[in-house]
Parts: C-alpha cells; sequence; structure tokens
C-alpha cells in the first residue's frame, strides 16, 4: 500500500504543480525560442520539470516520515545528488550553460552518490578489493551517461516523459521482485510525477520539462537501477537494464558514434536521432512519439519476462521483435505512400 500511496501523491503533485510551471518559466526568462533544428514553431516554457521534481520530492517526503528504514546514507546522498542536478537543469533552462559546466555537475552528482555507497555490484560474483576502482568508474560512466541520454532524447513534445514513465514502471515491478525497499519506492514516485506531467506535455504541449526534468529523470533512472537491481542479480542484469533503459541508451550510443565518424565534437547537436529520423520519414509528431513509447514497452516488457520466463522468453522475443518490425514497417510505407500521393496530387493541380 505505501508504494501504490507514493505513486498517488507523486501523481497528484505533479498534475497540479505543472500548469503553475507556465507562470515561474516566463518569470524567470526560461523560454525555449523556435530554432532551426527544434520541433517547436512558437516559444515554449522550460522549466515544467519543476513540476516532475516536486511531485517526486513530496511523495519520498511524505513517506519518510512512516518509513523510518529508508533513511540511510545512501538515501542522503541520492537527495543530495538529486538536488545538484536540479540546480543545473534550473541553471541550464535559465542561462544556457556551456556543456562542461553541465558535465561538472553531474559529475559532482555522481561522486556524491557514489560516496554514500551507491556502486555497481555482482551479487554472484566475487570482486577482487584490486578491481573495486573499477566497479566505481563503471558507476560514475553510468550516471552520467543516462543523465545525458534521457536529455539527449528529450526532442519530442512527451516523447522523455513517456519514456521515463515506462522505464519506471519496469524497474517498479522488477524492483518489486528483488524486494529493494529503497528503490520500489524511488521507481513510484518517479512512475507517478512522470505520468502526473504528461497530460501537460504531450502534443501539443503546454509545457517543455526543460534539463530541470530531462536531467533528473536521467539521473533517478540510473541510481536506482543500480540500487533496486546491480545488488541483487548477476550477469543477466546487464541484458535487462539495458532493455528497460534501452531507448535512451541506444540513441545516445549511435549519436555518439555517429558524431566521432564525422569528426564532430559529441556534445554537438545534430539532427540524426530516431525522434528526428522518423519525422523526417514523413511520421507526425503524436506518431513518431507512439512510435517510440511502442519500443519503449516491448524491450521493457521482454526484460521483465527474461527474468521471471525461461526459454520460453526467447521465442517470445523473436516473436515480438519480428510483428513490431513488420508493423512498424507497413505503416511507415503507406504513410510515405500516401504523402507522395498527396504531393504529386498537388503538383498535378499546379500544373493544371
Amino acid at each position: 500500500m505505501m508504494f501504490l500511496i507514493t505513486f498517488a501523491v507523486s501523481f497528484v503533485v505533479s498534475l497540479a504543480v505543472t500548469p503553475f510551471t507556465r507562470n515561474i518559466a516566463y518569470k524567470i526568462g526560461a523560454i525555449d525560442k523556435p530554432k532551426k533544428r527544434g520541433m517547436h514553431s512558437k516559444p515554449m516554457p522550460r522549466v515544467g520539470g519543476i513540476a516532475i521534481v516536486a511531485g517526486f520530492f513530496v511523495a519520498i517526503l511524505i513517506l519518510s516520515l512512516f518509513r523510518h528504514e529508508i533513511r540511510t546514507l545512501q538515501f542522503l546522498g541520492f537527495v543530495i545528488g538529486a538536488a545538484v542536478i536540479v540546480a543545473c537543469g534550473i541553471l541550464d533552462d535559465v542561462y544556457r550553460l556551456k556543456p562542461f559546466v553541465k558535465l561538472i555537475f553531474q559529475a559532482l552528482a555522481a561522486v556524491i552518490v557514489i560516496a554514500t555507497g551507491t556502486t555497481f555490484h555482482f551479487a554472484t560474483i566475487h570482486v577482487p578489493a584490486a578491481l573495486t576502482p573499477f566497479m566505481i568508474i563503471i558507476t560514475f560512466v553510468w550516471i552520467v551517461g543516462m543523465i545525458n541520454a534521457m536529455n539527449l532524447i528529450d526532442g519530442l513534445d512527451g516523447l522523455a516523459a513517456g519514456v521515463a514513465s515506462i522505464s519506471s514502471i519496469a524497474l517498479l515491478i522488477l524492483c518489486i521482485i528483488t524486494q529493494n525497499e529503497l528503490a520500489i519506492f524511488l521507481t513510484a514516485a518517479l512512475a507517478g510525477s512522470t505520468l502526473g506531467f504528461l497530460p501537460r506535455n504531450f502534443n501539443p504541449a503546454d509545457v517543455i520539462m526543460g534539463d530541470s526534468g530531462a536531467l533528473f529523470l536521467g539521473y533517478v533512472l540510473a541510481v536506482t537501477s543500480i540500487i533496486g537491481l546491480f545488488k541483487s542479480f548477476a550477469l543477466l542484469t546487464i541484458i535487462i537494464v539495458l532493455l528497460v533503459l534501452a531507448l535512451p541508451i541506444f540513441d545516445t550510443t549511435f549519436a555518439i558514434i555517429r558524431r566521432l565518424l564525422k569528426r564532430q565534437p559529441v556534445m554537438a547537436p545534430d539532427r540524426g536521432h530516431l525522434h528526428h529520423r522518423l519525422i523526417d520519414a514523413g511520421f507526425t509528431t503524436k506518431q513518431a512519439v507512439l512510435i517510440l513509447y511502442l519500443i519503449s514497452i516491448v524491450a521493457a516488457a521482454i526484460a521483465v519476462i527474461i527474468y521471471v520466463w525461461d526459454i520460453r522468453s526467447i521465442i517470445f522475443i523473436i516473436v515480438v521483435i519480428v510483428i513490431l518490425a513488420v508493423v512498424i514497417y507497413s505503416y511507415w510505407k503507406r504513410t510515405k505512400r500516401e504523402k507522395d500521393e498527396d504531393t504529386e496530387g498537388d503538383e498535378h493541380g499546379k500544373t493544371l
């Protein structure tokens, strides 16, 4: 019941606070102006992520009044690190920080989390003391990487919030199975707060989350995956977590590879992300977002099934992937054909 209450409180608070973030954005000058690479044709208030943060922490603070066992050094480190990330996001929404400055904030948050006891550890593998620094480095890279991964996919209305909702629900289910109480409550609070924000963020959006939301989502997903899964599973955990967070991880990985091959700075923005490619292929914003939701749902469902089932999961995975690929390809071909026919009709009308 407590995690259901946590979910409900975070949802209601986020839903109630979201409209007020518009006024806050205009007062502090956190406005996203239309740009060549962007997807908005009008100025948009940027600090909607404040509503996600508010819903999350109100629920967690209320929870901490009743569950004394979550008041640990690890939890304190998580909270302090989150405060650093949120401060970075708000400052960036208002002043547009340079990538190097943002990286310093992210590194500081990761160090705080690691220093208070959150690091990679596989329960069934004995890690020699000499490899401890290596595990710390992996933890650092994972946290900073996920923070930036969620920030990079925040390119369409409702995309980052929806993907984070799907991922956090999947993590919640897995954490319930592994019975990690702290991770259960953190993922429940994140799922509720992102779903509460989504109604006003889905296309056409009233407000966008900005870095104050996107960086926070990546941070919470990264830390809770370590707390809830990597201390309970064996090597299979890597596959499970990669599937739960598949979309931001693979989109970011391919973005890095793409920019390196083009000899561009890794942090340089471009229009090669998956959501951009879907838009350029002729899909509307809503269609592109729903396709990416579907991919995230399937990947998350496969992750849960892999843990719960045995060999049947492999067969299920193959069938689902084939069906999903056929459906998406058929839908894309039909949409493209209809668009081409409309274009030819317009050109023919002009000729006449």
